[in-house]
């Protein structure tokens, strides 16, 4: 019985790495479009107050 324990170790082992590695190569492609969208506005928000502070 106790060989069979040692044998089994290994088995979840490999199987909790292969849970692992799917889930970290799972596809992560969730939209950044609105954080881009947001930085987007910052920068031009932070444009125009630099037009505005800058002497003519």
């Amino acid at each position: 019985m106790a060989a069979l324990t040692w044998l089994l170790i290994p088995l979840f082992a490999a199987v909790g790495s292969a849970i692992w590695a799917s889930w970290a190569a799972r596809n992560r492609t969730a939209g950044d479009g609105a954080e881009l969208a947001g930085y987007s506005r910052f920068r031009e928000a932070m444009e125009k107050s630099q037009a505005e502070t800058e002497p003519a």
